[in-house]
């Protein structure tokens, strides 16, 4: 079998003991984290509407939505000044030098 193959056939096995570990208080952050790796790994897809959020409300970072096509800000309280155009601020991104 392949390895992606052999993984998918262990990964039962591999979250119970992860869980098991992790109910006795035992500390397991190598499998843990490998086991987030595959998680990731393995969608199409990641909520990181989150991470997006944070940035946009501490930096003005503007996030995009796959809901909509475009980029978006939110004015998250009166304390948010705008941003201004998206073309100004990102003027200048991906050039190599």
């Amino acid at each position: 079998p392949t390895f992606a193959a052999e993984l998918n056939g262990k990964q039962l096995s591999w979250r119970r003991i992860a869980t098991l570990c992790i109910a006795s208080g035992l500390p397991l952050p190598a499998i843990c984290a490998s086991l987030n790796y595959f998680d990731t790994f393995r969608r199409e897809n990641l909520p990181a509407n989150l991470t997006q959020a944070q940035r946009d409300f501490f930096g003005g970072h503007t996030y995009e939505r796959i809901d909509r096509d475009g980029v978006f800000h939110t004015a998250w309280t009166d304390a948010h000044k705008d941003i201004g155009d998206i073309n100004e601020r990102k003027q200048g991104e991906n050039v190599q030098k």
